[in-house]
């Protein structure tokens, strides 16, 4: 088998393709420079000539605030990109794995989110992810959409990475207490969708590392699990402020894991200290 990764110069598909390459897999990874997805013409001659079996859809636009004021752009990458991809794998006749977010619901409540419940996102971003989505199930039966949250992996900037430099010059931070969800580490999800690509049992699915916590929670162990004397001052998201909407509640349902037998990412806990153990 041979797999494409777009995105592979970030946190999730950099990872993913060291993980196709530990298990002898075939793939060829693309960042932009190499392929732009929202060129549909230059889709389709890359994906010809380089005739994968698969492809691993990690590439997006993330920058939640900044499609506030872009749109069409964020649009044009994870809706008409992600369009663009899924269409050529039906002319080549290649299976599809799309990563989605918890962004695509409107983080009510608290229970936890199946994959079947009524999406309804908030935000630019959301709403572009969610028609992604909605792009690959009209090109393709042969697909994968995995929804995923809160992502931390060795390339480019997170949430973690954030902290710790934080820490470096100050005593103190606030950060957010009523977002509710689970942080995901790029290698542990890595492997789980190289188990998916290599098999059939096409779907939606939800992952993420085990346990909730907040932003804020979150914060606290990684200065703990660092050895950071820094204090979290807890702050509520209209405290915060921030231009893109974002939902309080992020928890996911995965027992769609369980049910198509794939193995659930350990403890967010654990996944954090193996991480730091990476990049520090």
């Amino acid at each position: 088998m041979k797999v494409l990764v777009t995105g592979a110069t970030g946190q999730l598909g950099c990872d993913v393709c060291r993980e196709l390459t530990r298990r002898g897999v075939e793939n060829l990874g693309t960042g932009s420079r190499e392929l732009d997805i929202t060129d549909g013409a230059a889709v389709d001659a890359f994906l010809e000539t380089s005739a994968p079996d698969a492809v691993i859809h990690c590439a997006a636009w993330t920058a939640v605030d900044a499609a506030e004021d872009a749109p069409e752009a964020c649009f044009a990458v994870n809706r008409d990109g992600t369009a663009h991809i899924a269409r050529a794998c039906a002319r080549i006749g290649a299976k599809m794995l799309y990563l989605s977010t918890d962004y695509v619901f409107p983080g009510t409540g608290e229970s936890f989110y199946r994959p079947d419940d009524p999406t309804g996102p908030l935000s630019v971003y959301g709403k572009s992810k969610l028609a992604g989505e909605e792009a690959v199930r009209a090109a393709l039966e042969r697909a994968f959409i995995v929804r995923i949250s809160w992502v931390f992996g060795r390339n480019g900037k997170n949430f973690i990475r954030t902290m710790l430099r934080l820490a470096e010059d100050r005593s103190r931070v606030g950060v957010v207490c009523d977002q509710i969800g689970s942080p995901t580490y790029t290698v542990d999800l890595a492997r789980l969708l190289c188990d998916m690509i290599g098999g059939e049992k096409y779907g939606v699915y939800h992952a993420t590392n085990e346990g909730i916590c907040s932003w804020a929670d979150l914060a606290e162990e990684t200065f703990r699990q660092a050895g950071k004397n820094v204090q979290v001052d807890r702050l509520t998201t209209a405290e915060y402020g921030a231009k893109a909407p974002r939902p309080l509640n992020s928890r996911l349902d995965k027992s769609c894991l369980t049910d198509a037998g794939f193995a659930r990412l350990p403890d967010w806990r654990d996944a954090l200290s193996r991480y730091l153990k990476e990049i520090t």
